[in-house]
């Protein structure tokens, strides 16, 4: 692997990725909920913040771009579709485009519903993809601006990155998400033994992000729904769960 990536915790349950590239000596940041923490943890390890990736509009992921580029003069790159809800974009992107950090290339994945115009950022050469709030271990993103069809469309394209592909999604939502998992497939044993390790886990006060492509095919029920109508059956039931 040639990226550092670093999880940063902040507020409630926000994950922010810091993302060093070692031969340029670019440093990116992911969804900055807040300036203050990503800028420390910079300074801590020497590196410099160039770029900022958004993969949509929600204050907890934008929150920090204007102050973060006051202090370092970054470029923003975030989506084309919500241009207007993030004044501070520099760039503008949509599926098809690609964007770079130093040597290495992230493609840009339209993912629709949780807002209205959500992207990932996937890079082939890492097995990386950023998902922001779409997809979750054991979950996915409310459907606050899209549909249960769009959701569903985003589960069939995420499920096609190679199974070792690392998921860092936006929140420390997975025990949560897997309590509700466990009520969705009961007779998964797959997502039985997860949710151990996952209990394990939070109560040691540890991270259980990122994940996987293929740990998600295996035991998140949103990207095991077989159609649509089940994935917005599923998404209503852990919605009032």
């Amino acid at each position: 692997m040639t990226l550092e990536v670093v999880r940063i915790p902040v507020l409630s349950d926000n994950y922010i990725w810091l993302v060093h590239e070692p031969d340029s000596g670019e440093t990116m940041v992911v969804d900055p909920a807040v300036a203050d923490a990503p800028l420390a943890e910079a300074e801590k390890r020497g590196w410099k913040i160039t770029q900022i990736w958004n993969t949509h509009w929600h204050p907890d992921h934008t929150g920090g771009n204007a102050d973060i580029q006051a202090a370092t003069g970054c470029h923003i790159t975030g989506p084309e579709a919500e241009q207007e809800r993030i004044p501070t974009l520099d760039t503008l992107v949509k599926e098809g485009d690609t964007v770079t950090l130093g040597n290495v290339i992230a493609d840009v994945i339209d993912v629709p519903a949780h807002t209205a115009g959500h992207i990932a950022f996937h890079i082939p050469s890492e097995n990386i993809v950023f998902v922001g709030d779409t997809l979750f271990a054991m979950g996915c993103g409310r459907l606050f601006e899209g549909t249960p069809e769009q959701m569903f469309d985003n589960m069939r394209k995420l499920e096609q990155l190679p199974e070792k592909t690392k998921v860092y999604c936006a929140h420390e939502y997975t025990q949560a998400n897997g309590e509700y998992a466990l009520v969705a497939e009961p007779d998964n044993l797959a997502l039985k033994e997860r949710m151990a390790e996952v209990m394990t886990l939070r109560e040691r006060g540890e991270a259980t992000v990122p994940t996987t492509i293929g740990l998600e095919k295996s035991t998140n029920p949103f990207m095991r729904s077989n159609s649509a109508a089940q994935l917005a059956e599923r998404r209503t039931a852990k919605d009032n769960f």
